[in-house]
């Protein structure tokens, strides 16, 4: 594949919108590549590993910001900063898992309440949503 694609070509590369790769050149996650005169800018290997790194962080949790920072790591430190990130993250996702453990034992609940409301009576889950 030769590298000297559109934007169009480097978002589908990618698989980001062509929007995303705008969005990211105005908060500076990317270089903007200068444009020839008369001419149509061109991207190349890198720009498409870097989306794909921006993409994969961000699939991950990384907010924006994060992602700024792990793509400035360098050197023998990089290690123990990325790991402590990343510690960060899965506390965070541990703390959504387990809200979510909460809300589906909530929803089961209501469910459950739902299935056994007799007919014609109040349904448990409008009022669970009105009153809490």
């Amino acid at each position: 594949m030769t590298f000297a694609l559109t934007i169009g070509r480097l978002a589908l590369t990618a698989d980001v919108h062509v929007e995303t790769v705008r969005y990211y050149q105005r908060i500076g996650l990317l270089q903007e590549p200068q444009r020839p005169l008369g001419g149509v800018r061109r991207y190349s290997e890198n720009e498409v590993a870097r989306l794909q790194f921006i993409r994969r962080a961000k699939m991950m949790g990384f907010t924006l910001k994060e992602i700024a920072g792990l793509l400035q790591l360098k050197g023998t430190r990089a290690c123990d900063r990325t790991r402590r990130l990343t510690e960060h993250r899965l506390l965070d996702v541990r703390c959504k898992l387990e809200s979510l453990q909460r809300l589906e034992a909530e929803l089961l609940q209501l469910v459950d309440e739902c299935a056994h409301a007799p007919r014609g009576g109040r349904c448990p889950t409008l009022d669970f949503l009105r009153h809490e």
